[in-house]
């Protein structure tokens, strides 16, 4: 296995400053994001993820899994990792273990994709599950289980009753996650997916208890995160929320005060808890801008800027963004008190050894965008050149 060249933190940006993340003492605040990879054969993880995660971990850095399946009917990729079999346990112990070795700490992000999927992912063939039976918009391809694309399936709306089921499968995923060594784990409450489509009043229809006013939109949320701190501890639950995020069709019609209703009850759960969950991570609304210049429409940086710098001061704990971070944009970020860590998705992908690039302020791989959901163990994954490697040509330029 590849080692990244040793880190000197300790001077320069304070982004490469140490922070105290509730128990956990960290070395910088460079977080490696959850990113869809596509390579769970049988929804196991493999000895390719104990290498891929491997890599990107530092002595006292932080890593989340990629959205990680909390039931059967979650799927909404081809080949993505589960946590509800004993199986899957047993394969991320071994992806744990080695993350560890290397001094990092770890999350596991559980995630139900919810009506953003397909019967083909289904058990049985069944319609997807959601908050609502609208069906995401044709403007949103699908990657369907051989690779090609399609269109989402027309879901199922929960009835109330079914509601606490869900409930109780985010707090099973959760012990799993512990059983399996993890350190925490992050509710996967973003970019269109189940808990997302709760919140989102563009897609949430409802006429009971979980539709209508925020703080019905909000209770689907509130109860697992409930559920889920009972079981393994506030300070090892994090949340992520994309209110402004319009990614498939999730909109809603006055994304500052969703968040901020949140974060209000993020806050008052905390004081009822009498614990601070680890940490809010929130997704800028440029993350939906695409790299051939389409603006995010969101409606300009000013609106942004007010957005996450009310959810930042709002909430009472530590703070994650995330959205299109470049190393100076990362800088200016913590410089700035925006945010106390900032996580990096693609750059993250193409640079395993992305801290010390940051650090060493040293040129970045390309990523190529064509290998992300790929199921090759190694080309695009695990492939990638560290800093001390001769380049590798045959790494492709950005897509």
């Amino acid at each position: 296995m590849t080692q990244a060249l040793p880190i000197v933190l300790g001077s320069g940006p304070k982004l490469f400053s140490p922070y105290k993340l509730g128990r956990f003492n960290l070395a910088h605040r460079v977080v490696f994001a959850p990113c869809t990879r596509c390579r769970a054969l049988d929804s196991i993880p493999q000895q390719a993820h104990v290498e891929y995660y491997s890599q990107r971990a530092t002595q006292g850095g932080f890593l989340l899994t990629e959205g990680t399946m909390i039931d059967p009917t979650s799927a909404g990729f081809p080949n993505v990792p589960g946590i509800f079999t004993q199986e899957q346990v047993e394969g991320w112990k071994k992806v744990v273990d080695a993350v560890h070795a290397k001094g990092a700490v770890f999350f596991c992000q559980l995630w139900h994709v919810g009506r953003a999927s397909h019967q083909a992912y289904q058990p049985d063939g069944a319609p997807p599950i959601s908050s609502t039976e609208k069906q995401i918009s044709e403007h949103w391809p699908l990657i369907m289980p051989d690779g090609s694309y399609g269109h989402f399936s027309k879901p199922k709306a929960l009835s109330t009753n079914e509601i606490s089921k869900y409930v109780d499968l985010y707090r099973i995923a959760a012990t799993n996650a512990i059983e399996a060594g993890f350190d925490g784990i992050e509710l996967h409450s973003a970019h269109g997916y189940l808990i997302d489509q709760f919140l989102k009043d563009g897609i949430n229809d409802r006429t009971d208890q979980y539709g209508g006013s925020l703080e019905n939109r909000c209770r689907f949320l509130l109860q697992i995160i409930e559920a889920v701190a009972t079981a393994i501890g506030p300070d090892r639950v994090a949340v992520r929320i994309s209110p402004a995020i319009n990614h498939m069709d999730a909109t809603d019609s006055d994304p500052l005060a969703l968040g901020l209703a949140v974060v209000e009850r993020l806050n008052k759960l905390q004081a009822d808890l009498g614990s601070k969950l680890a940490y809010l991570h929130v997704t800028q609304p440029r993350f939906t801008a695409r790299d051939d210049g389409d603006a995010n429409k969101f409606g300009g940086e000013e609106k942004e800027a007010l957005l996450m710098n009310s959810l930042r001061k709002g909430y009472e704990g530590s703070f994650m963004s995330s959205g299109g971070y470049t190393r100076q944009l990362g800088i200016e970020a913590i410089e700035k008190d925006e945010a106390d860590l900032v996580s990096f998705g693609r750059l993250f992908i193409a640079n395993p050894d992305l801290v010390l690039r940051f650090k060493l302020d040293a040129p970045l791989n390309k990523y190529d965008r064509s290998t992300f959901y790929t199921s090759d163990p190694v080309v695009g994954y695990t492939d990638y050149p560290f800093l001390d490697q001769v380049a590798d040509s045959s790494v492709p330029a950005q897509a």
